[in-house]
């Protein structure tokens, strides 16, 4: 239990605690390592002496520290013996005794985005520096090896110390260009916490923290609609949490949700934060990913989805960012509109060397096929999903449907 507060404090301050140990020393690796060495220092400490007041103020005193020490073993190393005198600054810039921090994740994870930074990489870079996911992973989301993922993150780090990028927020135009992909790493982290196991509060955290990134972003730019479209979509999402799992921990599918368990004070929230994005008159893919997500909340009004407008909203992001998530969701959804056949034939047209490993393609096809009376194919492919499936609840969910086929 102790291990487990332990964990949860060093996590709560992960990224905000490398976002500050950067900004000052210009190094992210480096930013890394120091605080890697104060939470272990954590991990050995605190389960005996108990957690500090304040752990956030003891890592970020311990790191500094630990960094010091690290340059004053290196003093032949120039570029070291800078950031030791970069790193002193935090002594005259952060309070120790302040009750909180400043937060500049947001800043770091525009110093990611920036464009000397292979682009192919500037989420996965935001994903693990700024909100502490591991290689293996972030290596899982891109379909790629732990191994190489590590080697691309650490060449990264390596580029944006040697190259002196400057680690304050660039200007109006510049924020613009390096938006994209910001964008990107915080609904990848939102998808990370919200796909997560009912009992995994770690991940349930990071949901939360994607939230707050997305409001404190669109406090920064206002005027950017598709910053306004993901929080948006995120808010959506966040309204229906409370209808995803049964009170057994049992999966729900949105088809089958109690809308009255939804948040309609955060459904209102969507639906304002949408119509703002939508007024400035600029559509993108988070806003039609969110617009995709109202129409499934009608179902509280109407008592059912609007099935045409959900189908011809996927039809229109699909042609914009043709990405394997929004294919399968395209597919799922033609053939609620436009029948089973419909929805067969858009999974068909997919490659099947990209939907090998995916989960969710198997889980649809499935289920069309089973509406198709298409038995045998229907079991293969349900024995394909809940072989794939991370959750335990999804894989009995599918177990069960799979187990209706054979009765």
């Amino acid at each position: 239990m102790a291990g487990g507060r332990v964990e949860q404090a060093v996590r709560e301050s992960y990224g905000r605690l490398v976002a500050i140990l950067s900004a000052r020393g210009r190094d992210i690796g480096a930013a890394e390592d120091a605080l890697a060495d104060a939470i272990l220092a954590a991990l050995e400490q605190w389960p005996d002496r108990g957690i500090p007041d304040r752990p956030e103020a003891w890592l970020l005193a311990v790191a500094r520290r630990r960094w010091i020490d690290r340059a004053r073993r290196a003093t032949t190393d120039e570029a070291l013996s800078r950031s030791l005198a970069l790193l002193t600054d935090i002594a005259g810039e952060i309070d120790l005794a302040a009750p909180n921090f400043p937060d500049e994740r947001l800043k770091l994870l525009f110093v990611c985005a920036h464009p000397a930074i292979d682009p192919s990489i500037h989420a996965a870079l935001m994903l693990q520096s700024v909100l502490g996911l591991n290689a293996a992973r972030i290596a899982a989301a891109f379909v790629v090896s732990p191994d190489a993922m590590g080697r691309r993150l650490t060449r990264a780090k390596i580029k944006i110390r040697d190259a002196g990028i400057g680690f304050e927020l660039p200007d109006r135009r510049e924020l613009a260009g390096r938006l994209e992909p910001v964008l990107d790493a915080i609904y990848a982290a939102y998808g990370h916490g919200w796909d997560s196991p009912a009992d995994d509060s770690q991940r349930h955290d990071l949901a939360a923290e994607a939230v707050w990134l997305g409001r404190t972003l669109v406090e920064l730019m206002p005027q950017e609609p598709e910053a306004l479209g993901l929080l948006a979509l995120m808010l959506h999402l966040e309204a229906r949490s409370p209808a995803r799992r049964g009170t057994d921990g049992a999966y729900v599918p949105l088809s089958e949700q109690d809308p009255s368990l939804w948040s309609h004070a955060r459904l209102a929230e969507a639906e304002a934060t949408l119509a703002r994005a939508g007024a400035l008159g600029r559509p993108g893919r988070y806003q039609l990913e969110a617009a995709i997500q109202s129409a499934h909340a009608g179902r509280r009004l109407t008592g059912e989805p609007d099935r045409s407008t959900i189908a011809g909203l996927y039809d229109r992001l699909h042609r914009t960012s043709p990405r394997l998530g929004v294919a399968v969701g395209r597919a799922a959804a033609m053939a609620e509109a436009h029948g089973v056949e419909a929805g067969l034939r858009c999974l068909a047209e997919l490659d099947s060397g990209r939907v090998e490993a995916y989960q969710p393609f198997w889980a649809v096809r499935a289920d069309l096929l089973a509406r198709a009376n298409a038995r045998g194919g229907a079991i293969e492919a349900y024995d394909r999903a809940i072989a794939l499936a991370t959750d335990a609840a999804v894989r009995s969910y599918l177990t069960e449907r799979r187990a209706r086929l054979l009765s």
